[in-house]
């Protein structure tokens, strides 16, 4: 092979290890010169490492990627990206998760029809199952709500003067902004814990 060979690397968050695929790059062959990783979400597709590393792609180089999502967040954007890099670019990919998306295999027809094939079913797979990630999340967090399950940070305990203050007002002996700030919250916050300190 007369091209370079890259690898490009994605974690959806700055606290995710890149280690697994970074390990499995450079096991193929990738030096770290070569290396190209983005630690932010596949939503949000300005990746400015990524957009480095096609900037560098040259006909006949050759792309490692771990897995076929690593490229985009959705089918289209996954299907338009392999496009760019294969057909504009004219570079190879690799996607070591799935062997069957080598595209230095099956130059001629037929082998471009079958690896287009394995690409689309592959990149709809990993679509799907990321709407059921979604979905199972949002399930599992309405039936930790169902249990009194509370999620965010826990609530800071009301000042011992707050019932006392909160009478005060109630009988409109203090207007609303006077009780709050001598309980130091904001009116708003002072009129939620009322309501929910009736109940």
């Amino acid at each position: 092979m007369s091209g370079n060979i890259y690898g490009y690397i994605r974690v959806s968050s700055r606290d995710q290890n890149e280690d697994r695929q970074r390990i499995a790059l450079e096991n193929a062959g990738v030096s770290s010169e070569r290396l190209f990783m983005d630690k932010q979400s596949g939503k949000d597709f300005d990746r400015p490492n990524y957009q480095r590393l096609v900037q560098q792609l040259k006909k006949d180089d050759l792309l490692y990627i771990k897995s076929i999502d690593r490229l985009g967040r959705n089918y289209d954007e996954i299907l338009q990206q392999w496009r760019i890099l294969t057909k504009e670019k004219q570079a190879d990919i690799v996607v070591l998760d799935m062997p069957l998306l080598d595209t230095r295999r099956g130059k001629d027809l037929m082998g471009t029809f079958l690896s287009d094939i394995v690409l689309q079913v592959l990149s709809f797979v990993a679509e799907n199952e990321r709407e059921n990630i979604r979905q199972r999340q949002a399930e599992g967090i309405a039936a930790a709500k169902a249990r009194g399950v509370r999620f965010g940070r826990p609530a800071k305990p009301l000042p011992e003067n707050y019932a006392d203050l909160c009478r005060r007002w109630k009988e409109g002996n203090i207007t609303c902004a006077d009780a709050a700030r001598a309980c130091g919250m904001a009116t708003t916050t002072f009129r939620y814990h009322a309501s929910e300190y009736e109940t």
